[in-house]
C-alpha cells in the first residue's frame, strides 16, 4: 500500500492524522479516497476534476507535472506539497 502523508496545513481535516496507508494506483485514487474518509479534503487539493494549481504532488522522490493521472505504485510515498512560484 502506498503511504500518503498529509500536509499540515489540512490536519485539520483528518483530526490530526499526519499519514496513512492507501491501496491506489494513481493520484485520483488518492484524493478520492482521501476525501471519502476526510470529507472537505478533496476542495482543499482540487480545482473541479483536476489538482488546484497551488498544489505539487511528489510521488517517490519525483515531482510529478501529471497531476491526477501520476501512477503511485504499492510501496510509494505521496506527499502534497504548496506550490512555489519565482517572481
Amino acid at each position: 500500500m502506498a503511504l500518503v502523508f498529509i500536509p499540515t496545513q489540512l490536519r485539520q481535516l483528518t483530526n490530526g492524522v499526519e499519514q496513512l496507508e492507501l491501496d491506489v494506483r494513481n493520484v485520483r485514487q488518492v484524493i478520492e479516497q482521501l476525501e471519502s474518509r476526510f470529507p472537505g479534503i478533496k476542495e482543499r487539493l482540487c480545482e473541479g476534476d483536476e489538482l488546484s494549481p497551488s498544489i505539487q504532488v511528489c510521488v517517490g522522490q519525483t515531482l510529478s507535472s501529471r497531476g491526477m493521472i501520476t501512477k503511485v505504485a504499492a510501496d510509494s510515498e505521496v506527499h502534497f506539497l504548496p506550490a512555489i512560484g519565482g517572481g
